[in-house]
């Protein structure tokens, strides 16, 4: 817990030090962008994380009536869900022998920090490097939506001290502040990064079935944190709704402060199917 605090704090300070250099200027045109060297690229692009990172957590100051809606939508079916958690506990965690070895690796791996970060870093500097404006954006938007709901998840945990599944306690134990692993079940961690990481990326697509895909890929890690007993079914289902939330936020600022303007492409990632003698492939373009 301490060395992912550590890295959102160190990532917060570099966003910092990025607007003490670009913070007069609200946003730069695709021609100005393409003029910068990558120094520069790197600073303005830490300025805009970092303005995605606190829109995301002052959004709710600016609720309207459908946001209110919404919110209140969440709240009532976590708590429909929540006289659930022993009966779905009791079910998915009977599937654990019968549940794929491989799957199970993948989702408690794919929900790690490490490779969180790892995803999102590779993304960003490929954007970087090549100067291309639209990898760029998506780059900061996993970057800043990971450091935001990373820092929310790991003050939660600690804070509200729920006992997990495994414990053997009933789902109205907690201990907040306890520093016990065993009472760090909501919210599930891997879920709202291994689902942020998903989600953000499926908004560059437009095709329904890639959507599909990547969400079923951002699935693994939940269903399978349900299956080995570390959270209840309300702890995941609610560490989606916060990813969700916080990935719109913050796809919503860079979107409305014009942070990458490039009128050049059509938002999303076209991907083709080519044909060929005794081949198939399919290409995407962006």
């Amino acid at each position: 817990m301490l060395l992912l605090l550590k890295n959102h704090i160190i990532l917060i300070a570099i966003c910092i030090i990025s607007v003490t250099s670009y913070g007069q200027r609200k946003s730069f045109t695709s021609q100005e962008q393409d003029s910068l060297n990558i120094w520069q690229l790197a600073k303005y692009d830490g300025a805009s994380a970092l303005g995605g990172v606190a829109h995301a957590y002052t959004r709710p100051l600016h609720w309207d009536g459908d946001d209110w809606a919404t919110f209140g939508f969440v709240a009532g079916g976590t708590a429909m869900l929540y006289f659930l958690d022993d009966e779905t506990s009791e079910f998915f965690r009977n599937q654990e022998e019968s549940s794929p070895k491989v799957l199970k690796e993948f989702g408690e791996r794919f929900g790690s920090p490490q490779v969180t970060y790892g995803i999102t870093g590779s993304v960003y500097l490929f954007g970087l490097f090549t100067k291309n404006e639209r990898v760029r954006e998506t780059g900061v938007l996993l970057i800043s939506s990971a450091t935001a709901v990373g820092l929310i998840q790991t003050i939660l945990k600690t804070s509200v001290g729920r006992s997990r599944p495994q414990n053997g306690d009933d789902k109205f134990d907690f201990k907040p502040f306890s520093g016990q692993a065993g009472f760090r079940s909501f919210p599930s961690g891997h879920t709202i990064l291994s689902f942020t990481t998903a989600y953000a990326i499926s908004k560059q697509f437009d095709n329904a079935w890639v959507k599909a895909g990547i969400y079923a890929v951002g699935m693994i890690s939940p269903i399978s944190r349900i299956v080995n007993g570390a959270h209840w079914l309300t702890d995941v289902a609610l560490s989606m709704a916060i990813s969700v939330a916080t990935v719109d936020a913050i796809d919503n600022y860079l979107n409305g402060k014009k942070r990458y303007p490039d009128d050049n492409y059509k938002k999303g990632i076209t991907w083709n199917i080519n044909f060929g003698v005794g081949s198939m492939g399919i290409v995407g373009r962006f």
